[in-house]
């Protein structure tokens, strides 16, 4: 069955039914999870007030008079942060690009407000709203929340910058949940040519392999990863590679500095490696070494932030059409 296109409109007290009949509907997909509106979530039944008390916005997805989704934000009064919530989509109109919209509307609303940050919460078993969230630049952070609540709920904490260049490190949560977009940014920049120790076309699953080997060396200590967005779009990252011998326990690698290939010339390269040099140094890391292929852009990049170049090894790699690459290698105190 072909859906309507449905509307957004603001959302309003008397959407009561509708609000709670959807949240009951997508929340009985999955086990245990019980909706107790009485006990647990009264705002249910004024939810317009609720958040315009709280200095928010609500919306509702209106197809032939019946409720089919609802996204709302608020602000959270520290740091400019806003909070993202009750963001539910019928399950017939999965898929139709509703859920980006609704999230869109949101997001603007807390940026036009001021919002420098934004944070979600989201229960442990809505994994296909995890992939959603992080596919739309989210990553997880800090601790899961322990809710009292007939449900036993436990729910992730995701978080995103949302306005301008702002490159962070990632921990080993974040770093496994970047893991998807991260691979696609890398996909992305093999298809246009960077000499990443990989040939195009690299698949999205050998990819998101690599990441994933990123994001244990994360956890176990021994490479930092660096994530950078634009806007609140996820676009490039780098490494510090901290696993050296026990001799160099003041050396590290810089490693995979990737910018996606729509997001250049924004200085997102540039943002990324003086976080890295900076990262380093707070770990004590005082000399740092990295690689390039000779002629490649990063290798103007690296002279003009006061990289020094201790040789090329001629044919160190190879082209994908097998043909040797020059590799030029750098050096620099920090």
């Amino acid at each position: 069955m072909t859906l309507r296109p449905s509307t957004l409109r603001p959302g309003r007290d008397e959407d009561a039914e509708g609000f709670i009949a959807l949240v009951g509907d997508c929340w009985a997909e999955y086990p245990n999870c019980v909706l107790d509106v009485d006990g647990e979530v009264p705002e249910l039944r004024a939810l317009a007030t609720y958040f315009a008390e709280a200095g928010g916005a609500l919306w509702a997805a209106e197809q032939d008079g019946r409720i089919i989704g609802m996204a709302a934000t608020r602000p959270l009064g520290d740091d400019q942060a806003w909070e993202i919530c009750r963001v539910y989509v019928a399950k017939a109109a999965r898929g139709t690009g509703l859920a980006q919209r609704l999230l869109t509307a949101a997001e603007s609303h807390a940026r036009e407000a001021g919002a420098e940050r934004l944070v979600l919460w989201t229960d442990t078993r809505f994994e296909a709203a995890h992939r959603f969230y992080e596919k739309t630049g989210y990553v997880r952070q800090g601790s899961i929340r322990i809710l009292d609540d007939v449900s036993n709920s436990l729910e992730f904490r995701y978080t995103k910058p949302l306005r301008g260049l702002v490159v962070e490190a990632l921990d080993a949560a974040a770093a496994a949940s970047a893991e998807a977009q991260l691979a696609r940014i890398l996909v992305s920049c093999v298809a246009a040519g960077a000499s990443v120790s990989f040939f195009p076309p690299l698949a999205p699953a050998v990819a998101r392999d690599f990441f994933k080997r990123v994001s244990s060396d994360v956890a176990l200590g021994k490479r930092v990863l660096l994530a950078a967005w634009v806007d609140g779009v996820l676009v490039g990252t780098v490494q510090i590679v901290l696993d050296t011998p026990q001799n160099q326990p003041h050396r590290a690698d810089i490693a995979k500095l990737l910018v996606d290939p729509a997001a250049r010339r924004r200085g997102v390269a540039r943002a990324l490696m003086r976080r890295a040099e900076q990262a380093a140094r707070g770990l004590g890391r005082r000399l740092l070494v990295l690689d390039t292929a000779k002629g490649e852009g990063a290798e103007a990049l690296y002279r003009d932030l006061g990289w020094v170049e201790m040789g090329v090894i001629p044919g160190y790699a190879l082209w994908p059409d097998g043909s040797p690459c020059d590799t030029v290698f750098f050096w620099k105190n920090v």
